[in-house]
């Protein structure tokens, strides 16, 4: 079935699967940051964990089994929420705040002899 509920809506994330739905927003400016290469809209001062689950319904896939993950203390002790950036860098999904143009990847862009090189 197709839906005409624009993706970009709570409604539209809602029925994609997106793990968090925002129900009252006010106040805070939209910011523009890219997800696995696709541009999206956040919140300004969300985390990015935040921002992700607002738009998947998964943060990540766990490297190991494949189970997916959508972070679990949020405080930055338990390495569940870990993506990259474009350079193969990982960053805490669960305690750093968005920025304008911030480009996250939900599996390391390099190949497996890219980071056995690093």
């Amino acid at each position: 079935m197709v839906s005409n509920v624009p993706p970009d809506t709570a409604e539209g994330r809602r029925r994609s699967g997106a793990q968090l739905v925002r129900v009252a927003e006010g106040g805070r400016s939209p910011v523009g940051i890219t997800i696995d290469g696709q541009p999206v809209q956040v919140m300004e001062d969300d985390t990015v964990l935040t921002a992700i689950l607002t738009q998947l319904a998964r943060l990540r896939d766990n490297e190991f089994g494949g189970g997916p993950r959508a972070g679990f203390c949020l405080m930055g002790a338990c390495q569940e929420c870990w993506v990259w950036q474009a350079d193969g860098t990982r960053l805490r999904a669960c305690s750093v705040l968005v920025s304008e143009g911030l480009a996250v990847f939900t599996r390391s862009p390099l190949t497996s002899w890219q980071i056995q090189s690093l």
